[in-house]
């Protein structure tokens, strides 16, 4: 698509923290006509280097085509969208589609869903999967529900943040993708973490087994990215066991509400727990591993090596 073809439409961005920072920096160096809004002021503007316009409010993007957001939580995405001073607020001006990329209940996507089109705004939940790094590598996963039609005039730019964007239907299934997929994230994260603890209590060096693992039919683009923390034992939180907990919950709540046994997501939730009662509550979820390896009275050491995690170098 060329440049020109995407400033067809002017996009709006509320919320520059981490992900939603290079997220919206994708766009800007796609060739994006975009007006962004961080309630930090200061986090937003090294933006307008790539040609963004900084505006003082969510309301400043109400005459904007497209609006994005990408914030913590759902009291968040309530207050930038339907608050006094929201995207929704202007009673002259509204955008004409409203992208929800943040991670927040279905609920309170369904109560914005509800608000957007009293004023005529189709929404669209359209959740991801990865983090800052992942984004920069153009690698992130969007899923999205909502209007097709809609969906169709805004793939063109949720394509542009990663590697495409699956439609799943109409309202809020995109929320319950994510949640599964989050489920499956702390399943695999503590198999990973098992089976690494096994092979190097058994005399295998760590770097060397998940090399085998990385290369074999079972590796993926995860196992690849978690290796260097697992080898180095570097938690730097990518998502913290606070949030995975939450996102358990919610599989369970789900599960329950529609009869789905779910006991290996039960039983992830309850060690997820235990990481947070053991200390690691601002940790990387990775930190399973630590605890695992507690847990076999294994002394875990840093092996202080360089590994690629499949993410180096690409953009």
């Amino acid at each position: 698509m060329t440049q020109a073809n995407l400033k067809g439409y002017r996009l709006g961005w509320v919320g520059t923290g981490r992900m939603g920072y290079a997220m919206a920096l994708r766009l800007l160096k796609s060739g994006c006509d975009v007006a962004v809004y961080n309630r930090t002021r200061a986090k937003a503007e090294p933006l307008t280097e790539f040609g963004a316009t900084i505006v003082d409010s969510p309301a400043d993007l109400a005459h904007r085509d497209i609006v994005f957001t990408m914030v913590s939580g759902p009291d968040d995405l309530i207050e930038v969208t339907t608050g006094s001073k929201g995207i929704l607020s202007r009673s002259n001006h509204v955008p004409k589609i409203l992208v929800d990329c943040s991670s927040v209940s279905t609920e309170a996507s369904a109560a914005v869903r509800e608000q957007a089109a009293a004023r005529g705004v189709a929404m669209l939940a359209a959740p991801v999967s990865g983090n800052a790094k992942v984004v920069k590598a153009g690698l992130l996963s969007v899923v999205a529900s909502g209007p097709a039609a809609q969906f169709k005039i805004a793939e063109r730019y949720l394509a542009l943040l990663g590697r495409g964007v699956s439609y799943v239907g109409e309202g809020e299934l995109a929320r319950m993708v994510k949640i599964c997929h989050n489920i499956l994230l702390g399943v695999v994260t503590q198999s990973l973490a098992e089976i690494t603890v096994l092979a190097e209590k058994g005399g295998v060096p760590r770097h060397a087994f998940l090399d085998f693992i990385n290369k074999s039919v079972m590796g993926s683009l995860f196992t690849k990215y978690k290796s260097p923390a697992f080898v180095n034992l570097d938690w730097t939180p990518t998502f913290t066991p606070y949030l995975l907990r939450k996102d358990l919950d919610l599989g369970l709540e789900a599960g329950r509400n529609l009869g789905v046994p779910q006991p290996l997501t039960a039983l992830t939730r309850e060690l997820v727990q235990g990481m947070i009662g053991n200390g690691y509550a601002e940790s990387d979820f990775g930190a399973l591993l630590e605890l695992e390896a507690k847990a076999a009275g294994l002394e875990l050491k840093s092996e202080n090596l360089e590994i690629d995690d499949g993410l180096s170098g690409k953009s």
